[in-house]
C-alpha cells in the first residue's frame, strides 16, 4: 500500500524561520509552541511550570481610536474594554498580555468575567463553552516598552504575537502577548 500526502503550508513555521535568520537566534520548542498555539497559553504554562497566576495590571473602558477600531473591526468611537494582565509563575513574571475587547459582541454570560480581568481568556471560553477560534495575525520581536522594562526588569528584546478571538464570524477580542527573548529557552 502506498500512501500519498500533501505538504501543508505552515506560515508560522516560515515566520519563525524568518525571525531566527534576521536576529541570528534559535527559538526553543517551548517558545515555538507559545508563539503558535491557537489555544490557551495559560493551560500550557500550568502544565510546563506548575500553576500560574493572572495579575490584572490595568482595565478600563474607552472609545476606540482609529487604530484600535481597525484591530477589532468596530467603528471609531465605539466603546471597547482595554485590559492588561501579567501571567506570573515560579516567583516571576512570564507573559504580558494586552487585550482590546468588543464587549457588545461578548457572550453575555461571560461579560462579567471578561471585564473582571483576573480570569484568563482561555478559561473563560472553556467555562462558558463559547465556540470561538483564535487566529494568529503576526509573530515578531520588538524592543521593550517602558512598561515591559519595569515589569520584567530587563532591556532585552521581547518576542510577541498578536491574535484575534472570533465568535460567530466577528472579532470579539484582539490580544498582544509578549515575553523576553531569553524566556522559555530552558527550564524556568
Amino acid at each position: 500500500m502506498s500512501l500519498k500526502g500533501s505538504i501543508v503550508k505552515n506560515v508560522f513555521h516560515e515566520r519563525i524561520n524568518e525571525i531566527e535568520s534576521e536576529y541570528l537566534i534559535k527559538f526553543s520548542n517551548t517558545q515555538k509552541v507559545l508563539l503558535t498555539v491557537e489555544g490557551s497559553i495559560t493551560s500550557i504554562l500550568d502544565v510546563l511550570y506548575g500553576r500560574v497566576s493572572i495579575f490584572l495590571l490595568n482595565k478600563y473602558f474607552e472609545p476606540a481610536d482609529k487604530k484600535k477600531a481597525e484591530l477589532i473591526n468596530v467603528n471609531e468611537g465605539d466603546e471597547i474594554h482595554y485590559r492588561e494582565v501579567l501571567i506570573h509563575g515560579r516567583g516571576k513574571p512570564m507573559i504580558y498580555a494586552l487585550s482590546l475587547i468588543a464587549l457588545d459582541r461578548c457572550n453575555k454570560a461571560a461579560h462579567d468575567d471578561v471585564t473582571d480581568g483576573e480570569i484568563p481568556i482561555g478559561k473563560i471560553l472553556k467555562k462558558y463553552k463559547i465556540e470561538s477560534r483564535r487566529e494568529i495575525q503576526d509573530i515578531y520581536i520588538e524592543k521593550p516598552s517602558a512598561t515591559l522594562r519595569e515589569l520584567f526588569k530587563t532591556d532585552e528584546y521581547f518576542v510577541c504575537r498578536n491574535y484575534v478571538v472570533i465568535e460567530h464570524g466577528e472579532i470579539v477580542m484582539w490580544t498582544k502577548e509578549s515575553f523576553p527573548i531569553s524566556y522559555f529557552t530552558e527550564e524556568m
